[in-house]
Formats: structure tokens, sequence, C-alpha cells
């Protein structure tokens, strides 16, 4: 197979559509279907608690538990697996790698059980992991198939196929659980509805569809570069740390490099643990009527955020085109300073729509240009991979942070709104810190 030029157009659709392969992961699983089946199977065996580990533990802590250490595990490994890519010069091989074992994980949530809970919970833990791993190295190859003056246009595009594909796949798993009839889901089993059984076979769908679609990426993009000052073999297993190590001291010598990464972590922790409650904060605070008119809500409210995201994220490249990244990543933070207040007021269903269509505006056009601006500012190198591998653990770390202080405020507070009020303390920190890069020229 003839290898693509960088920046050729089938290359730049290539690494693209893998957004479309894995983001049914992040919409299906970590969003809409799972929340939902997840709090059905407590519902549905009357309990509150389930005994891991020798003791009692309720279901909402048990999963933020399980998610807050998969992400921990998500931090320790990337840097594992930049180290040994760099040394046999081909990170696609561990891409293909963790994309499968998000896929083989998600269609093992078929049988996620309260009785079978530890094999339950490893298929979570390893989808989480297969997704943000494989992801992590689709991004590092952003400056390896694309110039700079495409990388804004190109990643906005990505998300954009992530959230279209993603909304396709979810609008069809929703039909099989409101209708499982018309794709012949029965059940005669009280404790296994038929609209459970249709959850469960969404999940199926998603791994499908990730390991499928994510073949045409595979096929087109390159092996990776060989770092040619890669550790022997011997120390293979602390190259990546080693290289996360160079790549901090590399800062140094990086002014504005260094102060956007810096700015990245903070407001970077407040978006992702948006993304990670948003669903249950919608649960738990607005008052939507009955169960089903709760579902429904939650599930309109996610088809929001992700269509609206789309033009978010394209609108979003076009700004940063004429306005310059940081300019655009500083009103992008003060939108959603703004949206986190009228959060914190949120009652009725119209105001959680409200607010889904605001967040649907902004998140895909943050995360789009968080990725090209990091893209931009790195030196000239080939050892993209440990510069992305910075860039994610720096975000993981973030991330395990962020929802920890969450939870901690919202637990000894009693409210989930309380714990909105430090997201805004973030933001408005990532706009001052936006502004000390635009005082640095190179």
């Amino acid at each position: 197979m003839a290898v693509l030029e960088k920046g050729s157009k089938k290359l730049l659709n290539a690494w693209a559509f893998y957004d479309w392969a894995n983001s049914v992961y992040s919409l299906v699983i970590a969003s809409a279907v799972f929340p939902i089946f997840y709090g059905a199977l407590f519902r549905k065996a009357g309990i509150d608690t389930v005994s891991v580990f020798g003791g009692e533990i309720e279901r909402a802590p048990l999963i933020s538990y399980t998610t807050s250490l998969a992400f921990v595990f998500i931090a320790l490994v990337t840097p594992l697996v930049s180290g040994i890519a760099d040394y046999i010069g081909n990170k696609r091989v561990f891409m293909k790698f963790f994309c499968y074992l998000g896929g083989v994980s998600c269609i093992g949530l078929y049988w996620f059980s309260l009785d079978n809970i530890y094999f339950s919970l490893l298929c979570y833990f390893f989808g989480l992991v297969g997704f943000w791993v494989s992801f992590a190295i689709n991004n590092s190859y952003l400056p390896d198939v694309a110039f700079e003056h495409q990388q804004d246009k190109i990643s906005a595009k990505g998300f954009s196929l992530g959230y279209a594909g993603s909304v396709l796949l979810l609008l069809i798993n929703l039909v099989m659980v409101m209708k499982p009839d018309l794709f012949g889901i029965t059940s005669d089993d009280p404790n296994n509805p038929a609209e459970i059984r249709a959850m469960k076979i969404s999940f199926v769908t998603v791994g499908i569809w990730w390991m499928i679609f994510s073949q045409y990426t595979f096929f087109h993009l390159p092996k990776g570069n060989k770092k040619e000052n890669a550790s022997g073999k011997n120390n293979v297993i602390f190259n990546g740390f080693k290289e996360l190590k160079l790549v901090w001291n590399q800062l140094l010598d990086q002014p504005k490099l260094k102060r956007y990464l810096v700015a990245f972590f903070v407001y970077s922790m407040a978006v992702q643990t948006v993304m990670l409650i948003a669903t249950y904060f919608g649960e738990e605070e607005i008052n939507w009527g009955t169960d089903d008119e709760r579902t429904m809500g939650l599930i309109i409210s996610i088809l929001l955020i992700q269509v609206i995201a789309i033009f978010g994220a394209l609108v979003t490249a076009r700004a940063s085109k004429k306005y310059g990244n940081v300019n655009t990543l500083i009103v992008i933070n003060i939108l959603w300073v703004s949206i986190c207040v009228y959060a914190y007021f949120l009652i009725t269903p119209t105001d959680f729509y409200i607010a889904a269509a605001c967040v649907g505006i902004v998140m895909g056009g943050i995360q789009a240009l968080s990725r090209s601006t990091y893209s931009k500012f790195l030196p000239e190198t080939k050892d993209t991979t440990s510069f992305f591998s910075f860039y994610d653990v720096a975000e993981k770390v973030g991330i395990v942070i962020g929802t920890f202080i969450y939870g901690f405020i919202a637990q000894i507070t009693g409210s989930m709104r309380n714990a909105i009020l430090f997201l805004i303390v973030f933001f408005l920190a990532g706009v001052f810190l936006l502004t000390r890069v635009l005082k640095i020229s190179k």
C-alpha cells in the first residue's frame, strides 16, 4: 500500500474518520444509554447498594470510583504506550489494540449484572481505557498528517463527524429501547424486560460500530516515527516516562507552549467534569415529573448537545481563523462561565434544554480548538507521540482532580449545584492564563 502524503485529502479524512468510529462510545455508553441502564438495573432489583470487596457501596459512588480509577490507569498507561511506540516506531498497532479492547469491552457490557459485578465493572473500566488511550494516540497523529494551516479545520471536522455518527447510532438505539418489538426484541422475564435487553444490545452495536468503522482509519494512517535515540529495549517500559520528563524539560525553552499547557490543564479540568456529570446533574436536580419523562428529557438534552456541537465545532474553527486560536478560546471560556452561572439556577426541563443547547455550542468548539492549538505550538519534532502523551496525561490528571473536587463539594454540601461554583473559578482562571499566552509572541 502506498503511503499517503502529509496533508493529502484522503489521509486527513481517514484521520478524522476515527472520531466517527469511536465517538459512539462517549455518547451511547458514557452519556446516554448506559447511565439510564445502570440506574434501571438497581431500581429493578429494588436496592441502592451492592456488595463489593467485602463492603456495601451505593450505586453512584461505585460507578464514580470506577471511573476515577480508570482515568488514573489511563494517565499511567499512556506514557508507557508512548515509550514503547517510540522504540518500535509503530503507534498504529497500539491504537488498534486499544480500539479493539474498548470495542470488545462494550460488547461485554451485554452481560452487565449486579450478580456478576466484578466482570461487569471490568468491562466498563476497559471500555473507558480503550476509548481514551486510542483517542490519545489518534490525537498524536494530527501534526503527522496535517500541516499547521490545516489543523484547525480537520480537527473540527473530526469532532463534527464524531457528533454526527454518534447521534445516528443513538437514534437507532433509542428506537430499539422505546419500541423493542420493532426489532424482534421480546422478554418474558420481569427482571430483564424487553427495554433492558434492548439497552444491552445497544452496547453490542457500539462495539461493532467502533471496530468496523475504525478500519478505514487504520488502513490509511502511517505506522508512526521511530525515535532515533530511543532507549534500548531493556528500558522500554520506562521510555514513556523518560519522554514525559524530556518534554517537560523542553517546555523551559518553549514558554508559549508551557503557558498554554497550564491554561489548558485548568480549563479542561472544568470542561471534562461538566461532560462527565451533566447527565447525573440533570437527573438529580431537575423537576422532570415521572421517571419516563426524566428518561426522555435527558435523552433529548443529550441529542440536543450533540447536534448543536457539530455546528459549534465548525463555527469555532472559522472564528479561530479570523481572530486567532487563543482569542477564540478566551471567548469560549467566558461563555462557559455564563453557562455555569445559569446552570446554578436551573429548575425546570426547559431551563435544562436551554443549558444543553448552550453547552453544545461551546463543547465541540473548545475540544477541537484545544487539540489543534496545542499541535500548532509544538516545536519542530518527529516525536509527536511523546508530546501528545504529555497533553493527554495532563488532561486525564485534570479529570481525576476535577471530578474528585466536584464530588467532594457535592457530598459535603449536599447539593450538586454548589459544586458548579468551583467550575466557574476554573473557567475564570483559564481566561486569565490564556491572556498570558497572548503576551508571548513566540
